[in-house]
């Protein structure tokens, strides 16, 4: 059923016995202790009456999904630029992938489905135009007014910059999902987030979603390197993890595999391989320190979920490899370099004469700051937007686009 509701039966010769649960229910019965249940949620900034037949993170989600800023995913980069392929990966394709890989392995593990991938669709709608080199360009005019994180912005796109509803600015998520969002890879102890319980734990299903994050960045990071040429079989054949899939693949398949599947099938084994020592090393660590409840989670002196050691030390193979083979291959490099120029000419246009700004952003100048006011302008756009604001202010014949709505 579309509410989330499943349904049991109470007898076998009895069909009128059948019941359907509501999701709270379902959650009680289904989930693990450690689990966190909607029922004991800290709430939302902005309290509203509960849904009878969708739970608090179903909701979340459905938020999330709805926004604005989500739909601007499709058009920011991941490592490829939009218009340099139309199959390589973009920042929603990979939100996407982070949301399967975190819902599968949370079923296996008995954590809260919705929770985790409510977490997972959220954790990049902060991200600028241009990926990480946009990130770094912002932070560093920004520097002192405050900088400029992802996570931090993020939290500020659900929190402020959304606006859908009659009551209350932003999506008014709840207290975890946010909590989720301030976590999101690491601890963090900055005024204002106080609230956020700094240094202590966030939920399992938090600690998950940043691990299929990892997960899924360096799996679909190879397949999309792989297409694009720039990385090769053959040097691939030296990474421990990946030789492994690929042997495995061959000696299921055969030999006569074509160079597509036979890249599918072992990127395939590469998920799998991880996923499965995720949940065997998660599992233990939680049975050997007799994890209980939420309560024990955030007790804990450091996060539950993770790999084991032999895991860990492929995965830091994995990536020493994309980071300078891929991350730091020159055509990618002058790609991410461009979009840097971009957003460091369009910031200090915007802060030079602040009345070229959408008469939003202008008008909030006064309000936050006018550093703040052009960083969430430039925050908020896609990698195209951004070249056509760009063209716009700087090219003497081109036409306006129209604004960002």
């Amino acid at each position: 059923m579309s509410d989330g509701s499943i349904e049991t039966t109470g007898s076998d010769s009895d069909p009128a016995a059948k019941v359907w649960l509501d999701p709270h229910t379902r959650e009680q019965q289904l989930l693990a202790p450690y689990a966190m249940q909607s029922a004991r949620s800290r709430g939302r900034v902005h309290p509203e009456p509960a849904a009878p037949h969708r739970t608090a993170y179903q909701i979340d989600r459905e938020r999330v999904i709805h926004c604005t800023a989500f739909r601007r995913l499709e058009y920011k980069t991941q490592v490829f630029a939009s218009h340099q392929g139309d199959h390589y990966r973009t920042r929603l394709t990979h939100t996407l992938e982070v949301a399967q890989v975190s819902r599968a392995v949370a079923r296996r593990l008995g954590l809260n489905e919705d929770l985790v991938e409510t977490i997972a669709l959220g954790h990049d709608l902060g991200h600028p135009p241009f990926g990480h080199a946009g990130e770094r360009e912002l932070d560093q005019w920004m520097a002192s007014h405050g900088g400029f994180n992802h996570n931090r912005h993020a939290l500020r796109v659900v929190d402020l910059l959304e606006h859908r509803y009659p009551g209350f600015l932003g999506l008014n998520l709840s207290w975890e999902v946010r909590e989720s969002i301030v976590k999101h890879y690491g601890r963090f102890d900055e005024p204002g987030l106080a609230e956020f319980e700094p240094g202590v734990p966030p939920t399992l299903e938090a600690q998950l979603a940043d691990i299929g994050d990892s997960l899924a960045y360096d799996s679909h990071d190879l397949d999309d390197g792989l297409r694009s040429g720039v990385l090769e079989l053959e040097a691939l054949r030296g990474i421990e993890i990946f030789a492994r899939s690929e042997a495995a693949v061959r000696q299921q398949y055969g030999e006569a595999l074509s160079r597509r599947v036979l890249i599918a099938r072992t990127i395939s084994g590469v998920i799998s391989d991880q996923i499965n020592d995720l949940v065997a090393t998660s599992s233990a660590r939680i049975a050997e320190r007799n994890i209980q409840s939420v309560e024990d989670v955030r007790a804990a002196p450091d996060d539950l979920l993770g790999f084991s050691d032999a895991m860990s030390a492929e995965k830091a193979q994995l990536q020493t490899f994309l980071h300078d083979r891929l991350y730091r291959d020159p055509h990618c490099v002058r790609v991410s370099q461009k979009g840097r120029r971009m957003v460091a000419a369009l910031f200090q246009e915007f802060v030079r004469e602040p009345a070229q700004l959408p008469r939003e952003f202008l008008e909030r100048c006064a309000e936050i700051g006018r550093e703040r006011a052009v960083c969430d302008y430039i925050a908020g756009m896609t990698d195209r937007y951004c070249v056509q604001e760009y063209e716009r202010l700087f090219s003497p014949h081109q036409n306006d686009p129209g604004r960002l709505s």
